[in-house]
């Protein structure tokens, strides 16, 4: 009889183990990274620290202290010219301190990577919303070395050419075409940073190079044929634009000057018919070997990848020299200038494919062209 079985006490016991055994194993059933991420979490707050090496987004390690107030952040910034020697000569001496980089692809790929400083990121990505590519661009990771394995790229801002002009100076209605920077009249009135050491100007330089209606004769014909001047120093270039020396300055960023009503401003989107490129600028991070962190470092980089940091990244670049557009799609753009968010009616090139990265073949051309025109 079923009703007897279960009334009878000794069914009621043998019902009351199996619905225990459920339970266990569904609760040993909960998704294994978030075990994962609590042992993670657990080891990084023991460590007390994670050292990390950053360029350009530093103002977001404040937000990562919120939220771990066990980690303490040991930052070293500057620029990527100044933090790649740095890591590597510490390196040279067997002195390992760094953790994470959070650069621009170079140092991250054109010097970590070369010199075999860095490990695999893939494994060290434990969250869910960071692992789960539908949540990014183009519905997956992006990185700028050709593994795929450890230089991850979460930031492509839109950039067209980093060409910035004096406003009254230059009418940008006579700009129909990145063909209209190489007027005549333009000749001796445009700057440039010089792309050759490392910073801003990179990307932007791959982007003509690998546009079909640019490609190597527009960079020849830029360097070679326009007299254009060129500078290294980061507020040089900016302060002769809005001075009145130069009309144009090729990849200087004078976003700061133009909020101060100097008469600057950016080519931004719908000026040149060719469109525009994706850049990383700072916004590439990598997981540095030999690490004396590991568990913290581990804890940072997935914080940094989180629609949480994502955010802050976002939010404290809004007014600075390079603001970003992170590579999240589901993340709000509200606080993303106008003249860096990704528009949905713009063809872009990404200029962070791994294959595009190496500047060797692009610096070669600058330099041919200089020296035709009689410069270094």
């Amino acid at each position: 009889n079923p009703k007897s079985k279960i009334q009878n006490p000794k069914w009621m016991a043998v019902a009351a183990i199996v619905m225990l055994v459920g339970a266990v194993v569904s609760a040993g059933a909960a998704p294994t990274w978030q075990n994962d991420w609590q042992r993670v979490v657990e080891a990084a707050k023991k460590e007390g620290q994670v050292v990390v090496y950053i360029s350009g987004y530093e103002a977001i390690l404040q937000d990562f202290e919120k939220d771990f107030p066990e980690i303490k952040v040991v930052a070293v910034t500057g620029r990527g010219n100044q933090l790649g020697p740095r890591l590597l000569a510490e390196r040279r001496a067997e002195k390992f301190i760094a953790d994470v980089s959070s650069t621009g692809a170079n140092p991250n790929y054109q010097q970590f990577h070369a010199a075999k400083a860095l490990d695999p990121i893939k494994p060290a990505l434990i969250l869910s919303e960071v692992t789960d590519q539908s949540k990014w661009y183009l519905k997956k990771h992006q990185y700028s070395d050709p593994e795929g394995q450890y230089v991850f790229n979460y930031v492509g801002s839109a950039t067209y050419g980093a060409v910035n002009y004096n406003t009254k100076l230059v009418d940008v209605k006579d700009f129909k075409s990145y063909w209209d920077l190489l007027n005549p009249k333009w000749k001796g009135k445009i700057e440039a940073r010089d792309i050759r050491e490392a910073g801003p100007g990179a990307g932007n330089t791959r982007f003509f190079y690998y546009h079909a209606d640019l490609g190597p004769a527009f960079i020849r014909q830029l360097f070679g044929e326009m007299e254009v001047t060129l500078f290294r120093d980061f507020r040089q270039g900016p302060d002769w634009l809005a001075t009145g020396k130069f009309s144009i300055c090729c990849f200087c960023y004078a976003d700061v000057l133009k909020q101060q009503f100097l008469p600057v401003d950016t080519f931004g989107p719908r000026v040149f018919k060719e469109g525009g490129g994706l850049v990383q600028q700072f916004g590439t991070v990598a997981l540095i070997n030999r690490a004396p962190h590991p568990n913290a470092a581990k804890v940072f980089i997935n914080w940094l990848l989180s629609r949480k940091g994502q955010i802050a990244v976002q939010q404290r670049t809004a007014k600075a020299e390079s603001p970003a557009d992170s590579l999240r799609i589901d993340i709000p753009k509200d606080e993303v200038p106008f003249e860096q968010k990704r528009l949905p009616d713009i063809k872009y090139l990404d200029t962070g494919k791994p294959e595009w990265i190496e500047m060797k073949p692009i610096i070669d051309i600058v330099n041919e062209a200089l020296k035709a025109a009689g410069k270094n």
